[in-house]
């Protein structure tokens, strides 16, 4: 089996692996990374299936130009065509504002959806003389790892979570030959997440206390739904913002991927739900505001920010990574923001949360070894050789470069 890795070897975003087997050409994600301007991966020669691991745009983003081109049938799980149907509208919405080449047409979306072929765990099938079995990656809902067995076993993990969180169950490791992992943490760890959501509430109880309104920008898939259910038994004035809220009625749709349907009905309940420019002046009366925009690039949170930017009473709690160049790192690091185009100074207080959906350092090392395989092929990563020098000695582990072909198995 020969891989090249087409984007996502030594960077975050933009995920393709290409595979041949057996004269047939197989690829793995096929993703754009939604940075300022937008960042592809290489173009993909022709595929005859790609394997999606989850919706995420730095995953699925480039999938209608694959479709466009060679006509590719799609896998993944019926959750994560649902999603990335929405999520691939919305790129398109904003490469029109702010005013950067489209990469594909809606047109093109359409097709796309037309040829996707929908799994679920624990399913089969037989492609390019292997038989794929699809795994939960513990993500996000509907996030898989696919178990390719030919003359080797290999896994390929996707985005990864081994511990149970509010939304999804953790996963488990599976046996192979071959990993090819993601490494997104490497070097770095979590603090213990049950006394994460603690301080997080409680943060949030000090703020409303003093009259203030707790801030709390979201990504719209997963994190959203995770801080509703961190929240479902709260009794605050609570509004959901953004694009959220059509992400949890499409998980509601679909509740096999969840941890409990009950509980995130039970906190979809407790939300009310912007839906007017009316309806968000209303929210902005409230107590607790979950809203889309989660590292304060654009979206609803915009809006809040540009109103209670001065509020001392008020905060902005982050529940996601900022990664650099965003303007929640500028909050950070420089407490100013971008508004509309014009540099902003943050007075209210400013808090962030560690709530990821990614495995840490040690929880990587510990399922990599449970897994027992051969190679360990690491990716999705700026720190991957933090992660590859603890493994020397264990495994043959492979460091791939964008653009180079290697043999594995």
């Amino acid at each position: 089996m020969k891989i090249k890795f087409l984007g996502g070897a030594d960077v975050v975003g933009r995920m393709g692996i290409f595979l041949r087997h057996r004269d047939a050409n197989l690829l793995l994600e096929y993703g754009m990374r939604p940075s300022k301007p937008p960042q592809y991966p290489m173009p993909s020669p022709p595929v005859d299936y790609a394997f999606l691991s989850h919706c995420h745009l730095d995953h699925s983003g480039m999938v209608p130009w694959l479709c466009k081109r060679y006509d590719t049938e799609i896998v993944a799980t019926s959750s994560t065509m649902a999603i990335t149907r929405v999520l691939l509208e919305d790129a398109l919405k904003v490469a029109d504002s702010e005013g950067y080449p489209r990469p594909f047409e809606n047109t093109d979306i359409k097709m796309a959806l037309r040829n996707f072929t929908t799994m679920e765990f624990g399913e089969t099938v037989d492609v390019a003389g292997f038989e794929v079995e699809m795994h939960s990656a513990g993500h996000i809902p509907g996030a898989a790892m696919y178990e390719l067995r030919g003359d080797d076993v290999t896994l390929f993990t996707g985005d990864i979570n081994t511990r149970n969180t509010q939304l999804v169950w953790g996963a488990h490791p599976v046996k192979c030959d071959n990993l090819i992992i993601e490494a997104t943490y490497a070097g770095r760890t979590h603090p213990n997440r049950t006394k994460t959501e603690k301080r997080f509430l409680e943060k949030i109880e000090e703020v409303v206390h003093r009259g203030g309104k707790a801030i709390i920008p979201c990504f719209a898939v997963g994190r959203t739904q995770e801080v509703m259910l961190i929240l479902k038994n709260e009794k605050y004035d609570m509004w959901v913002d953004g694009m959220g809220r059509t992400i949890t009625r499409l998980y509601l749709d679909q509740p096999e991927y969840l941890r409990s349907e009950k509980n995130l009905r039970i906190a979809k309940s407790r939300f009310k739900e912007v839906r007017t420019p009316a309806g968000r002046e209303r929210a902005k009366k409230g107590e607790v505001i979950v809203t889309t925009g989660g590292m304060l690039d654009g979206g609803p949170v915009m809006e809040y920010l540009k109103d209670l930017k001065d509020d001392r009473k008020s905060a902005i709690l982050l529940t996601g990574y900022q990664v650099e160049g965003s303007n929640g790192r500028q909050l950070i690091e420089t407490g100013m923001i971008d508004i509309y185009g014009v540099k902003e100074k943050i007075k209210c207080e400013v808090e962030a949360f560690d709530l990821s959906a990614h495995s840490d350092h040690n929880e990587l090392i510990a399922f990599i070894r449970a897994c027992s395989p051969r190679n360990v092929v690491l990716c999705h990563s700026e720190n991957r050789e933090i992660l590859a020098k603890e493994l020397e000695g264990e495994f043959n582990v492979y460091l791939p470069k964008p653009g180079e072909e290697f043999e594995l198995g």
